[in-house]
């Protein structure tokens, strides 16, 4: 039962990716850095939507990092902290919508020609390498478009975060129920082995130099050899015994 003993799972912490190899994770700082260039160059010093915007867009990211770390030992703070990172970047995304719609500009749409190669460009690896210098080539309104994009695949990637989210949480239960769960199965071992100890000692061992009868064969029986040592009284018995004679 020891061997028992030592499968049972070190940790009853579940382990988690760190959240920087999280697509969504990478989707929200691009996000970030785009929506701090766009609010710092085409909304007026003094405005409040640019506190609002900025901090928005921090909130979607922020919280999808604290939700992985809080993952450790509360799924219920992962998938609350996960929920607001996603209400935060809607919220966003009505700013940028607000914006292009107040200026009478065109929110790209799926019959746009350009929509699909900024769809695909969104979704891309390269975004991840040169974003930061092809904003500066770009106007208010393919910047906003641009990050409408990114808002939308991010959100779509939260939400199935989401649901895998919940789906761990009913099939693995919270943290309070994994540490009964593990101290429960760490007793039963524990008592098992001593169960098996206890039957170690009052069942000993058989002693090979003492075979047992099952391990004896079977012998015929033999008549004992006469015993030498005994000698008759009269071993002659036609020779009267000495000092008695024949008074006939």
């Amino acid at each position: 039962m020891a061997s028992d003993n030592q499968n049972l799972p070190k940790t009853f912490l579940p382990q988690h990716g760190h959240y920087r190899h999280l697509r969504v994770y990478q989707v929200t700082e691009i996000i970030y850095d785009i929506t701090f260039y766009f609010t710092q160059h085409y909304l007026q010093k003094g405005d409040r939507t640019i506190d609002q915007m900025v901090q928005a867009a921090r909130s979607g990211k922020q919280n999808i990092a604290e939700g992985n770390q809080a993952a450790v030992t509360s799924g219920e703070t992962e998938i609350k902290l996960t929920n607001v990172a996603k209400a935060s970047l809607e919220e966003l995304l009505d700013d940028y919508e607000d914006y292009l719609r107040v200026r009478g500009l065109e929110q790209w749409g799926s019959l746009h020609p350009r929509y699909e190669k900024m769809r695909r460009y969104a979704q891309s690896e390269q975004i991840k390498k040169d974003y930061a210098r092809f904003i500066q080539k770009m106007n208010d309104e393919e910047i906003a478009n641009l990050c409408i994009t990114l808002i939308h695949q991010a959100i779509y990637l939260l939400h199935k975060l989401l649901i895998t989210m919940q789906n761990r949480f009913v099939t693995e239960g919270g943290i309070k129920e994994r540490m009964y769960q593990a101290r429960v199965n760490y007793r039963n071992s524990q008592k098992n082995q001593s169960n098996q100890s206890n039957q170690n000692i009052q069942s000993p061992p058989n002693n090979p130099s003492i075979p047992s009868n099952q391990n004896i064969p079977n012998t015929p029986n033999t008549p004992s050899p006469p015993n030498t040592l005994i000698t008759p009284s009269n071993p002659n018995p036609q020779t009267p015994p000495k000092g008695k004679r024949d008074k006939s």
